[in-house]
Protein backbone atom coordinates (compact mmCIF):
# COMPACT_ATOMS: atom_id res chain seq x y z
CA UNK A 1 0.00 0.00 0.00
CA UNK A 2 1.75 3.40 -0.65
CA UNK A 3 2.20 5.42 2.03
CA UNK A 4 -0.12 8.63 2.61
CA UNK A 5 1.23 11.85 1.56
CA UNK A 6 -0.76 13.53 4.27
CA UNK A 7 -0.72 13.11 7.77
CA UNK A 8 -3.20 14.76 10.51
CA UNK A 9 -0.86 14.62 14.11
CA UNK A 10 -3.00 16.99 15.89
CA UNK A 11 -6.98 17.18 15.75
CA UNK A 12 -9.20 19.54 18.42
CA UNK A 13 -12.72 20.13 18.66
CA UNK A 14 -15.81 18.47 17.37
CA UNK A 15 -17.76 21.94 15.43
CA UNK A 16 -14.67 24.06 15.56
CA UNK A 17 -12.53 22.44 14.25
CA UNK A 18 -8.39 22.67 14.25
CA UNK A 19 -5.92 20.39 12.86
CA UNK A 20 -2.46 19.98 11.84
CA UNK A 21 -1.54 18.39 9.14
CA UNK A 22 2.09 17.02 7.57
CA UNK A 23 3.21 16.77 4.50
CA UNK A 24 5.04 13.52 4.54
CA UNK A 25 7.37 14.57 1.79
CA UNK A 26 8.30 17.85 2.47
CA UNK A 27 7.73 18.23 6.07
CA UNK A 28 5.63 21.51 5.56
CA UNK A 29 3.07 21.91 8.68
CA UNK A 30 -0.52 22.84 7.76
CA UNK A 31 -3.53 24.24 9.65
CA UNK A 32 -6.79 22.78 8.96
CA UNK A 33 -9.33 25.35 10.51
CA UNK A 34 -13.05 25.14 10.20
CA UNK A 35 -15.76 27.10 12.33
CA UNK A 36 -18.41 24.70 11.51
CA UNK A 37 -17.52 22.16 9.00
CA UNK A 38 -21.00 22.46 6.79
CA UNK A 39 -20.19 26.14 5.89
CA UNK A 40 -16.46 26.52 4.93
CA UNK A 41 -12.55 25.32 5.86
CA UNK A 42 -9.38 26.92 5.60
CA UNK A 43 -6.03 26.07 5.29
CA UNK A 44 -2.63 27.73 5.70
CA UNK A 45 1.17 26.78 6.11
CA UNK A 46 1.55 27.35 9.57
CA UNK A 47 5.19 29.77 10.18
CA UNK A 48 7.39 30.17 13.10
CA UNK A 49 7.86 33.26 15.23
CA UNK A 50 10.24 34.24 11.88
CA UNK A 51 7.55 34.06 9.22
CA UNK A 52 9.55 30.78 7.84
CA UNK A 53 7.27 27.70 7.32
CA UNK A 54 7.03 24.70 9.83
CA UNK A 55 8.86 21.77 9.15
CA UNK A 56 8.31 18.65 10.98
CA UNK A 57 12.05 16.07 10.03
CA UNK A 58 10.79 13.30 7.39
CA UNK A 59 12.47 9.91 7.16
Amino acid sequence: MAKNRFVEVYSQGITNVEKIIVDTETGVNYLLASHDLRVGTGLTVLVDQNGKPVVTSVE
